[in-house]
């Protein structure tokens, strides 16, 4: 029997249904995505009429490796990371187990499961043994923003080689903190080592459903056909090749205001901040579930959590009257 699916951020649509309100009026901080989207470069008039030609790929190919510092690999285009998550039960050794460092995205352990893999969800790298044929690492981890250092985790991949094991890192997060990233190290001197980025969450742009696997070659080469031909758009393709090609410093700098903006609020109003990236900001509240409701009635969409009732992520606002929106509901129902 299949686990149930999984309650994402970004269900705007069904709390309007619940609360009132049009869909567009509601200000959405349920999700880790960057609410001011990056400008889109031009996109030639042959990306929409042909199908994505290897040219086209091999182009992206060579801008996510200088983006991400990637000397050693290629990073495959993925219709998102998703995409490749669905994947990852063919990847794990028969007869072994998968290890996913917990809480986390919890589409790792249902897609494993589903699969028919034994999945046990670890609270320590030190809980990772020879028994498991995968470890799952999301780093900055979502929603805690728990962060390994390159150092710990290059351990931790020496540990699952030794094994015969994989090691998969999740940098979903990654590009506000490049300096604990592994994407730099992967490819054939690291065997075992597969890394997933995002582009969309960063660049604000996840409608584009885009990601990179970076890793060794043959690795690279099973999940591209098993993804079949054309699997990333040659619009998503020709996207991703300007602006990682781009200054993206100013991105950045506009991710640091607005996460300033977002703790302000909510320290403001006594909220504990218990965790977080650049993205978004995890709180600790006693009665989560009320706020959380309370916010709802007041148009403001946050993330909740089934396995802890304790905890919601609040996004980023996209501008200071976001900020202020939330600092007056926040006051209204705390109040």
């Amino acid at each position: 029997m299949s686990a149930p699916r999984i309650a994402h951020g970004g269900g705007i649509a069904a709390a309007a249904a619940r609360f009132g309100g049009r869909p567009e009026d509601w200000l959405d901080l349920s999700t880790g995505i960057n609410p001011n989207p990056a400008a889109l470069p031009k996109v030639d008039a042959a990306a929409w009429h042909r199908l994505p030609d290897r040219h086209r790929q091999d182009e992206t190919r060579a801008a996510a490796a200088r983006y991400y510092g990637t000397p050693q690999a290629l990073p495959l285009p993925v219709p998102g990371t998703q995409s490749v998550i669905q994947l990852l039960p063919r990847l794990v050794p028969a007869g072994r187990r998968a290890a996913v460092l917990s809480p986390t995205y919890g589409e790792y352990a249902r897609v494993l499961g589903n699969a028919g893999v034994p999945v046990d969800c670890v609270a320590s790298l030190d809980d990772v043994a020879d028994a498991h044929g995968l470890a799952v690492v999301v780093n900055p981890n979502n929603p805690d923003g728990r962060l390994f250092s390159r150092e710990t985790l290059i351990d931790l991949h020496a540990r699952m080689a030794a094994s015969g094991g994989l090691l998969l890192v999740d940098e979903a997060f990654g590009d506000m903190r490049p300096e604990a990233c592994i994407a730099p190290l992967a490819g054939e001197a690291m065997p075992g080592l597969l890394v997933f980025r995002s582009f969309g969450k960063f660049f604000g742009l996840a409608g584009l459903r885009l990601g990179f696997a970076i890793g060794p070659a043959g690795v690279l080469e099973r999940l591209e056909d098993w993804l079949g031909p054309w699997a990333v758009s040659g619009p998503a393709l020709a996207v991703a090749t300007g602006l990682m090609a781009s200054d993206t410093d100013a991105i950045r700098r506009a991710i640091e205001a607005r996460k300033a903006g977002l703790d302000a609020a909510l320290s403001a109003a006594g909220l504990r901040i218990a965790g977080g990236t650049g993205l978004f900001s995890l709180v600790e509240h006693e009665d989560a579930a009320a706020l959380h409701e309370s916010l709802c009635r007041r148009h403001i969409l946050v993330r909740p959590f089934d396995y802890n009732r304790r905890w919601l992520r609040f996004g980023l606002a996209p501008d200071e009257a976001g900020d202020a929106r939330l600092s007056a509901a926040l006051a209204g129902a705390m109040g």
